[in-house]
């Protein structure tokens, strides 16, 4: 089990406790915490690993990863700390790993009726997780999940680099690029309050531009040759009616060559950013093998 925590010291002992009754291998990653939540983690038996300052939920789950692929964990499940998790999930995440079903299980607050998620956080989680999966292989419902099981072959494959809350994103879709498999299965989140510690635009904008981010290295001739096509094509419609107005009119239409020049100029742009990055991540990955 792997705890990435924040100043949790009025959650932390009762979800240990709970834990310990169905696993002795608890680690806590202690994110900088200015309260007691390192001291009651480390007297109540868990590996307690402790950043100097908070680097974010990103290091904190970089440095669980870290630490099961050193104990050589067979699986990893990441458990927040805020008390909005149910042990009783547990679970059901390990079912499709120890059944070779699935890579990566998430814990998915939709795939059955969760009526008290608040509903601003419903729409965000719903919007992000539509951006994701148009990165993905698979379709999921949960793509901001926290409650996830990762498989041996994952902890060793994917080196999740985000230190903010974009990491949950990054791995998906790094898994994804590797053939890794995908799933979900039905939760039950506890809501007593408002227990997230996350600014909800802020969270929101940084997965945006985490996913943005890692679809456009993973993926760059989709991400930059698909709208380069569209410019290209935009731009030769203006261009042919620029001329055929030329031809009738006998001089050139600004707004139509412009238009035309511009978006042109942007798809060979995009183009050749598509070609050099895909060349470039092309040679990296060789070297990686």
């Amino acid at each position: 089990m792997g705890i990435p925590a924040y100043n949790e010291e009025n959650n932390i002992a009762a979800i240990i406790t709970k834990l310990k009754k169905i696993t002795n291998s608890i680690i806590v990653c202690d994110d900088g915490s200015s309260d007691m939540t390192a001291e009651i983690s480390r007297n109540l038996g868990a590996t307690v690993i402790s950043h100097d300052n908070n680097r974010g939920y990103g290091a904190a789950i970089n440095t669980l990863f870290q630490k099961a692929v050193e104990i050589e964990s067979d699986v990893l499940v990441t458990f927040d700390a805020d008390g909005q998790h149910r042990i009783e999930d547990i679970p059901k995440l390990l079912i499709p790993i120890e059944k070779n079903r699935a890579d990566i299980v998430i814990g998915s607050r939709f795939l059955k009726n969760q009526s008290d998620v608040p509903n601003y956080r419903k729409m965000g989680i719903k919007m992000i997780t539509g951006v994701t999966n148009a990165s993905i292989k698979q379709k999921l419902t949960d793509a901001q999940s926290g409650f996830r099981a990762y498989s041996k072959r994952v902890l060793a494959e994917i080196s999740p680099s985000e230190m903010g809350m974009g990491i949950s994103t990054e791995i998906l879709i790094k898994a994804s690029s590797k053939g890794l498999e995908i799933s979900e299965v039905p939760i039950t989140i506890l809501y007593p309050g408002n227990t997230s510690t996350h600014n909800p635009i802020s969270h929101g904008t940084s997965v945006l531009i985490s996913t943005i981010k890692f679809t456009s290295i993973e993926h760059p001739l989709k991400f930059y040759g698909i709208p380069s096509l569209i410019f290209l094509v935009v731009g030769l419609i203006f261009t042919y009616s620029a001329i055929d107005f030329y031809i009738e009119v006998g001089r050139l239409n600004t707004n139509l060559t412009l238009v035309g020049a511009g978006t042109i100029l942007i798809g060979v742009v995009l183009l050749i950013t598509a070609i050099l990055l895909y060349s470039l991540i092309s040679v990296v990955r060789e070297k990686r093998y």
